[in-house]
């Protein structure tokens, strides 16, 4: 798709979205400025437009298609195994998904549009995994049958974390309060087999192939990137001294001890001790960088933290520069060895995502000209190359080759990055609007 089609394109989709689409808080009952819409631009496209793309997105193209395809309105959950065309290749549900899902429906209810057909899926999925809630210390099981029954499969840190992740959102709705406290014990509980010395785990993704380096206990970038969200978004409803601590020393493994001064990256992995692990020094799992570094914005701005966010902003665009495919576009998500320069050439959906996040929350909160640069390539590359809509499908490709060759089937449905992404730049582009285009002022 030339150029000159793309913003035909977003213009036509910005046009349809505009009419009979479904109200979002603060949207439609805020004044839109004139000068914000006819004078601020970011890649050519006005707030508005830009808004109404995203709009679009998620109102016609992505919450229409979880609807008839992966929600299970019978038994509650979702069923993310499904084809382009909304086919389902499997029903059994993960823990995984479980988590995010019900941490996206709670979150389109209780920011984006208090429709309560959203705030009923995230509760039949609620409902659906209590049903197999664990006794004692034990994890969630990894994955479950259509009605629930258990899957074999070693769980791991994540299925807990997510499903906290989405019980800590639900518990916004009012009436859920006590999921809140849920979500803390299972976090606590997580967190307590985390700092076991005996604690497992393996990262299949940090090699290009083969088995990985065996590891005892060791600190991973990624865990500490969704503790962080999870805490920073538990804090947002009361104080909590344990939560606080838990978000402290998220930022601190983050910003302090993954962080590697030698070749100013993130590194992925370090020892239980936060010690540089000799076999994964040289990785840095670029992709999670990003993703970490918009999660550190947000926790600068709960605490109005100016030099957190600053040096947060520093490091964020050190990963997306040097992370970018200066050739075909689009950002890697793995250096697998930073002195011999290889590099994961695939290219995921979610981490183009997380650049747009991020761009548009330092757009947003200090105007940054980089930013808006990087947002407008990063979003032309996104339309062109990652939307399903020129090849007649619904939804955005979820991974790719290089080149992000279509490919006409697919194995699941992104119900989590994507529409986090959607939802989060909706609310920011709102809140521009509304302010005219100024910035918030926060961090001066």
């Amino acid at each position: 798709m030339k150029r000159r089609s793309f913003f035909t394109y977003t213009a036509g989709v910005a046009a349809i979205s505009g009419m009979g689409m479904p109200s979002v808080k603060n949207a439609e009952s805020a004044p839109v400025s004139k000068s914000a819409d006819s004078t601020v631009k970011i890649g050519g496209m006005t707030l508005k437009q830009i808004r109404d793309q995203y709009r679009y997105d998620l109102f016609t193209d992505f919450l229409p298609f979880m609807e008839k395809y992966v929600i299970d309105h019978d038994l509650g959950g979702f069923m993310c195994s499904v084809d382009r065309d909304g086919k389902q290749l499997s029903s059994d549900k993960s823990a995984w998904y479980e988590g995010r899902g019900i941490w996206t429906y709670s979150y389109l209810y209780n920011k984006v549009d208090p429709n309560p057909k959203y705030l009923e899926a995230a509760r039949k999925s609620v409902e659906f995994i209590m049903k197999n809630k664990p006794s004692g210390d034990n994890p969630w099981p990894r994955g479950f049958k259509k009605d629930g029954t258990p899957l074999p499969g070693k769980p791991d840190i994540y299925g807990d974390l997510f499903i906290a992740n989405g019980l800590q959102e639900f518990a916004k709705a009012k009436g859920n309060e006590k999921y809140r406290d849920m979500a803390k014990e299972i976090l606590l509980r997580r967190m307590a087999d985390y700092d076991n010395p005996d604690y497992e785990y393996s990262l299949t993704y940090a090699v290009p192939q083969g088995t990985p380096p065996p590891l005892e206990a060791p600190s991973v970038l990624g865990h500490w990137m969704v503790i962080l969200n999870l805490t920073t978004q538990m804090l947002e409803t009361k104080p909590d001294s344990q939560v606080e601590a838990l978000a402290d020393r998220a930022v601190d493994a983050i910003m302090n001890k993954h962080f590697n001064p030698d070749f100013s990256l993130q590194n992925e992995v370090l020892n239980h001790d936060m010690s540089r692990n000799a076999d994964y020094a040289r990785f840095s799992y670029t992709g999670h960088a990003i993703e970490t570094y918009w999660m550190v914005f947000h926790e600068a701005l709960r605490k109005k933290d100016t030099a957190l966010y600053t040096l947060a902003a520093e490091r964020f665009r050190r990963h997306v520069e040097v992370s970018w495919d200066d050739v075909y576009g689009g950002a890697f998500r793995a250096l697998y060895d930073v002195d011999k320069n290889i590099w994961a050439l695939d290219k995921v959906t979610w981490l183009q995502e997380e650049i747009l996040i991020g761009t548009l929350f330092m757009i947003e909160h200090t105007g940054s000209q980089w930013a808006k640069d990087w947002f407008g390539k990063t979003y032309a590359y996104a339309l062109e190359k990652l939307a399903l809509k020129q090849h007649r499908f619904p939804l955005w490709v979820s991974a790719g080759d290089r080149k992000v060759t279509f490919e006409p089937h697919a194995s699941r449905c992104e119900h989590f990055h994507h529409p986090r992404h959607l939802m989060q730049n909706i609310l920011a582009l709102d809140r521009m609007i509304e302010r005219g285009g100024k910035n918030s002022g926060v961090f001066g």
